[in-house]
């Protein structure tokens, strides 16, 4: 007999192999990576900021000085490891041209409109070190597991609704490997490989790789290394900054960071915010006291069982009934009754 029914929550993290889930908002600001994982279902997430970027005019043409404001859009509708997103960025620039004499104009307008997609192949498990309470040094030794990283593919799509300066030759595709290396509970590097406006004369390779440790509750930070290769140009840049967790779903930060190309040097400062809404429903399994899983039967469906079943068990009979011989009747037979009288007048007479 059961004494009690109790609803056991799976809470959903980084230590669970099917779900993204997180207690605590998971944004990929102030960085310029993205992790492998997904916000979760039922997670609606805003990733924005202002920046404001400048650097050095360089011959012939160039974009000097930049201010903007980028926004990403995270959900997940189908599965805890795909992630449906969308970034847009919205800036105004310096356009510069010099030769002999230098001129400059400005504008405003979209530079990014790309939608995509992440998917979580695969993500390792590891080994829970607080139960270690017989060696001291196994429970502090590195669980070389955590080299293993966590995998994602990426799929977006590159629209042309931009300003004139950043027009492509139509819709492009975009192409990623996600990776995330948990080196310990405070400390990981996010690694992302991107093939760009696919199929264009200014198709581009990139890749970036990011190191972000945390403080302690509240407080963390990053260090960050991008590279880019084009037909054109070469960009590298080299970022860091420092990330305020206010609440469980709000989150601030500021970054900032030194950018390369072949002509020219320049400097870079955002700051943001990450807020979610959080709808998400977690999973459950109805457990007795010992932990076993109790399977509650669907009740609308078991009563149509019961009256299909009725209705079978009727057919069946009546079969049979058909397939059922019948038994022979058993008739008592009837005694004969002796003629003793005749018997007896008989002997009479031969006497």
């Amino acid at each position: 007999m059961l004494k009690k029914i109790l609803i056991f929550f799976f809470i959903c993290g980084n230590s669970l192999v099917n779900a993204q889930y997180t207690e605590v908002i998971n944004s990929n600001r102030p960085g310029f990576s993205e992790s492998p994982y997904s916000v979760g279902k039922g997670v609606y997430q805003l990733e924005t900021g202002f920046f404001y970027a400048t650097s050095k005019i360089a011959p012939t043409f160039s974009i000097p000085e930049s201010t903007g404001y980028s926004l990403f859009l995270r959900t997940s509708f189908f599965s805890d490891k795909l992630e449906l997103n969308t970034n847009v960025i919205l800036q105004k620039d310096k356009v510069a041209f010099k030769n002999i004499f230098t001129s400059h104009y400005f504008t405003t307008g979209i530079s990014r409109l790309t939608f995509g997609a992440k998917y979580l192949l695969y993500q390792p498990t590891y080994k829970d070190k607080s139960k270690e309470i017989r060696s001291w040094r196994r429970r502090q030794a590195f669980d070389w597991k955590r080299t293993i990283p966590s995998v994602a593919i990426y799929l977006g799509v590159n629209t042309n609704f931009l300003n004139s300066i950043y027009k492509r030759e139509g819709i492009t595709p975009k192409a990623g490997i996600l990776l995330q290396n948990n080196l310990s509970e405070d400390f990981n590097i996010v690694s992302n490989i991107f093939y760009d406006y696919i199929g264009s004369d200014a198709a581009e390779v990139s890749y970036i790789v990011t190191g972000t440790y945390n403080l302690n509750d509240y407080w963390s930070t990053f260090l960050e290394h991008q590279g880019a290769f084009n037909n054109y140009q070469t960009k590298y840049n080299f970022g860091t900054g420092i990330v305020y967790l206010a609440n469980r779903h709000f989150q601030v930060d500021a970054s900032t960071r030194i950018t390369f190309d072949d002509k020219t040097t320049g400097f870079y400062a955002g700051m943001g915010m990450s807020f979610r809404l959080d709808r998400h429903r977690d999973p459950y399994k109805i457990v007795d006291d010992d932990g076993n899983e109790i399977r509650v039967k669907n009740s609308s469906s078991s009563k149509i069982k019961k009256i299909f079943g009725r209705a079978l068990d009727f057919f069946k009979f009546k079969k049979s009934r058909k397939k059922r011989k019948k038994r022979p009747s058993r008739k008592k037979k009837k005694k004969k009754k002796s003629n003793n009288f005749t018997a007896v007048l008989y002997l009479y007479l031969l006497l």
